[in-house]
């Protein structure tokens, strides 16, 4: 199948805007060149940053070199209606899987620092609650550690799950509030839906201050699918 513009004439507008401001952001202030993706995706880095690295307000997160199948399974989300944020199913309406798989293939393959972390407000004793709930989780209330599903370094797992550094705090309370509240969903059994409905507020509270405040290692990717048996069925590994 063709490559499909992304964005037809309901978001023209749209579009326009986000290829000036991308082209304003690049450093080297490079034209956008009609028919390459960078220009196909300028409306996405009028939000998320020029190649995806993340938006100036933390509002928006970052693109950049998340694993493949997670951003393009987000973007079926979205369009789908399993998250719900106007604007972005707006951008993705009617366009088939075959171009938001290109969308999410040009984003993982954009390799840019990480800009350091935002110190947490917060007291220790919130601080280390937020660490061992991601590093042990809680058993006993089926609290499975952030760590087994999303790698030892919380880089993910290639090529499906995403990393957790990297990511405003205001942004992981949102999303974690968002799997327990239903109002994003993925495809059944949904475990993070399942997971964030064992946590209570102040539980998210602790893991979204660890987990912002937390540097990002160089070295930071995607671990290989095999390396992790994770701790639940997840119904967004196996979706095609």
């Amino acid at each position: 199948m063709g490559v499909f513009r992304l964005c037809r004439a309901a978001c023209a507008a749209a579009f326009l805007a986000g290829a000036s401001v991308a082209q304003a952001q690049d450093p080297g202030n490079a034209p956008l060149e009609p028919g390459t993706m960078r220009a196909r995706v300028a409306a996405c880095t009028a939000c998320h940053g020029e190649q995806g690295r993340a938006g100036p307000d933390g509002y928006y997160p970052r693109l950049a070199g998340k694993p493949r199948d997670y951003l393009y399974h987000q973007l079926q989300n979205f369009r789908d209606g399993r998250r719900q944020y106007a604007p972005m199913a707006h951008l993705l309406r009617n366009l088939p899987d075959s171009y938001l798989r290109e969308i999410a293939a040009y984003f993982a393959d954009q390799h840019v620092a990480y800009p350091p972390p935002s110190r947490a407000d917060v007291g220790a004793a919130m601080l280390e609650r937020g660490r061992l709930l991601t590093t042990a989780g809680e058993p006993g209330r089926g609290v499975p550690a952030c760590v087994a599903c999303h790698g030892a370094n919380l880089g993910g797992l290639a090529p499906a799950i995403p990393g957790l550094l990297g990511l405003p705090r205001d942004y992981l309370l949102a999303q974690i509030g968002s799997w327990r509240s239903g109002t994003r969903r993925a495809a059944e059994p949904d475990c993070m839906a399942h997971v964030a409905r064992q946590l209570d507020p102040e539980d998210v509270a602790a893991v979204a201050a660890w987990l912002s405040s937390q540097p990002v290692p160089p070295t930071y990717q995607p671990a290989a699918a095999a390396s992790i048996t994770l701790p639940t069925a997840c119904g967004s590994q196996t979706q095609e």
